[in-house]
C-alpha cells in the first residue's frame, strides 16, 4: 500500500449567513484551519441578496486560498 501527501496548492471555500458577525467568524474560523495547511487569503469575493422564503438578507462570500 502506497502512502502520497500531496501539498493543496488552491482551494476555494464558499460561506454564506443571515448576518454579517456569522459570516466573518466563519472566514476566520476557516482562516485558522488553512494556516495548517500554509494557505494564505488570496482573494474574497462577497454579495448580498434578499431571501424571499426568510424575510432576511443573506450575506455570502467566497474566499480563494492559496499556498504562502
Amino acid at each position: 500500500m502506497d502512502f502520497i501527501l500531496d501539498r493543496i496548492d488552491n482551494k476555494i471555500e464558499f460561506f454564506q449567513a443571515y448576518d454579517m458577525k456569522t459570516l466573518e467568524r466563519q472566514i476566520n474560523e476557516q482562516i485558522d484551519n488553512n494556516k495548517a495547511l500554509l494557505l494564505d487569503v488570496f482573494a474574497i469575493q462577497h454579495h448580498i441578496v434578499f431571501d424571499p422564503n426568510a424575510g432576511k438578507m443573506l450575506y455570502s462570500a467566497v474566499v480563494h486560498f492559496k499556498v504562502k
